[in-house]
């Protein structure tokens, strides 16, 4: 059976995942937070969220010793006690917010499709888009690498959109309310990746490494990792790994933190595993 140890790294998605969809409350994985810090092992935020929320999250959580990445693999973000890390306090991953938002602004001029990011509204809007409180929505609009989406044009334009996107080295990744438009290279899984490089470097065991996710832009997080677990999500259709992900899957039954817990239960406690 795989074990609580600081040799085990866990990835951990926030909306939908250890925080509800629709409360933001995380309480029902209350348990196994105390359990995982009991026993040291890393609890890594990965989100869309930004580093400015995540902070505030990272405290109510008992989480703040650990680094974090947000903006879905655009920043890696690192605690206090990683000083000596030569990218502290943060690195930034693909292009800068300020140059996503003017390429955003000279396509929406060039093809009219309709779409409104972040940039484009006051903290207001931001919070009755997401139910976030006010001062959450303006540490949501702090951004350093990506741009969430509300997209109101044709699935059709859609396709198009990407394609043109995709000449500026820029891509989307849907989330559980928005797209989001990143660099290229960008990635929940690759941002992922190296920060577990760096773990291995201060280890003489191998690391293993489980994600939960419940959303399409956590499928890198899990295809990155040994373990996964895919929480039960908002969408319609449920979501497939690629066809190469060489490590364990289990789906949850439950949403949201519940669903978090059934995936630590099963492989931490009941020690299975189940492939798509």
């Amino acid at each position: 059976m795989l074990k609580l140890s600081p040799d085990l790294l866990i990835f951990t998605d926030l909306d939908g995942s250890l925080l509800d969809h629709h409360s933001y409350r995380w309480h029902a994985a209350q348990p196994w937070l105390d359990r995982l810090a009991q026993a040291q092992t890393p609890l890594i935020i990965t989100t869309s969220k930004t580093a400015a929320e995540v902070c505030t999250l990272q405290q109510q959580l008992g989480l703040s010793h650990w680094p974090f990445i947000a903006e879905n693999g655009a920043q890696i973000v690192f605690p206090e006690g990683w000083h000596d890390q030569p990218d502290y306090p943060a690195k930034t991953l693909g292009a800068d917010y300020h140059s996503l938002t003017a390429t955003l602004r000279a396509l929406r001029h060039q093809t009219g499709f309709a779409f409104q990011g972040f940039a484009d509204v006051d903290a207001a809007t931001v919070a009755n888009w997401t139910g976030l409180t006010l001062p959450q929505a303006r540490q949501a609009r702090q951004r350093a690498g990506s741009e969430p989406l509300r997209w109101a044009g044709t699935d059709r334009q859609l396709e198009h959109f990407r394609t043109l996107l995709a000449q500026h080295d820029l891509h989307l990744t849907q989330g559980g309310r928005f797209y989001h438009l990143m660099s290229r290279e960008v990635s929940k899984g690759n941002a992922a990746r190296w920060l577990a490089a760096r773990y291995q470097l201060t280890r003489r065991q191998p690391l293993t490494t489980l994600s939960l996710g419940d959303g399409p832009n956590d499928l890198s997080l899990l295809h990155a990792s040994n373990l996964a677990v895919l929480i039960r999500g908002q969408q319609a259709q449920p979501l497939t790994l690629p066809n190469d992900f060489s490590g364990r899957l289990y789906r949850t039954q439950q949403q949201g933190p519940q669903g978090w817990c059934e995936g630590l239960d099963h492989f931490l406690l009941n020690g299975r595993s189940q492939h798509e």
